[in-house]
């Protein structure tokens, strides 16, 4: 009696995952791995072992260890890119994020008529190519025949030289970026905003809130999965500025402009060092790890094992 319950168990035993759906699922999701393995698994881990070694792409490669490493650390314009950047990262999101907010909570509004009209022309900005915003920038910042210098030049005042002074390159970069990016950032934030229940805000109003009170306490709660994907975006679309600033001013004047992907590009591809491009890169990467970590962690979104 034993041996056949033993063997019917043996029988009717269920089967595993694997035994019931075979190779199915991994052949509908290996493209995944497959192309995330080509594009970027594979050329990351290369260009972490190339960042060893000093090669020009045609000539021998030389053994460098931590070199490079070491002298990314002691150049003076390298840290000038660091802080370029993160000034443009610092202004995108104290300045361009907000605004952006407000701009969408503007177009979110029942009373605004051609609101589809107004929508579709904040968001036109992001279809135009960053080149030619960029050249059509470069004509609107000239010093002596721009548009914004054209009010200063009617009034007798000295005009501004937006590309060519240390003082104003970077506040002419942040309003070229922030025209850009406007229309993508209101977009996504519109969004939110149009999921939010209205019932929320009756409730906030019957309750006495005014309308600062339901933004702060109603809007903004409920908007921090947005907020958290749109700084996230932002964030990493800062630190890897290189169109505006190689187009209009190459990185100058006296590097007063340059980001860190444009010392890159320029350390990579204008002098040919790909091993010292490459630890640029690799740091590079470290940062954006960490900051992104930072702001997951700072919203509460991802928690680490053990946490509560």
């Amino acid at each position: 009696m034993a041996s056949t319950t033993v063997a019917r168990s043996v029988l009717h035993k269920p089967k595993s995952r694997f035994s019931r759906y075979g190779w199915a699922p991994y052949i509908f999701v290996s493209p995944f791995f497959f192309l995330f393995s080509l594009f970027f698994l594979i050329p990351s881990l290369a260009a972490l072992i190339l960042s060893l070694f000093q090669w020009n792409g045609i000539g021998e490669i030389t053994w460098m260890g931590l070199a490079n490493y070491e002298f990314i650390l002691n150049d003076s314009v390298f840290w000038q890119a660091v802080g370029n950047t993160f000034f443009y990262t610092s202004a995108s999101i104290l300045v361009i994020m907000p605004l952006s907010l407000i701009l969408a909570v503007l177009l979110n509004a029942k009373s605004l008529r051609f609101a589809t009209v107004w929508r579709a022309m904040y968001f036109t900005p992001i279809v135009v190519s960053t080149v030619a915003t960029s050249l059509i920038f470069q004509i609107l910042l000239n010093e002596n025949s721009g548009l914004l210098n054209a009010p200063l030049i009617a009034l007798g005042l000295e005009p501004i030289n937006w590309l060519g002074d240390r003082a104003f390159v970077k506040i002419a970069l942040i309003i070229v970026i922030g025209w850009r990016s406007f229309g993508l950032l209101t977009i996504y934030f519109l969004a939110g905003l149009q999921s939010i229940p209205a019932e929320l805000y009756e409730a906030a109003e019957i309750d006495g809130a005014n309308t600062t009170q339901r933004f702060f306490f109603v809007t903004i709660p409920l908007l921090k999965p947005i907020i958290l994907f749109v700084s996230i975006i932002v964030m990493l679309g800062s630190i890897q500025v290189f169109d505006e600033p190689r187009i209009l001013t190459g990185g100058g004047p006296a590097n007063a402009s340059i980001s860190v992907v444009q010392y890159l590009y320029q350390r990579g591809f204008e002098r040919l060092r790909f091993g010292f491009a490459s630890s640029v890169g690799t740091i590079l990467f470290l940062v954006v790890f960490v900051v992104s970590f930072i702001q997951l962690r700072f919203f509460g979104t991802f928690r680490a094992d053990g946490d509560s």
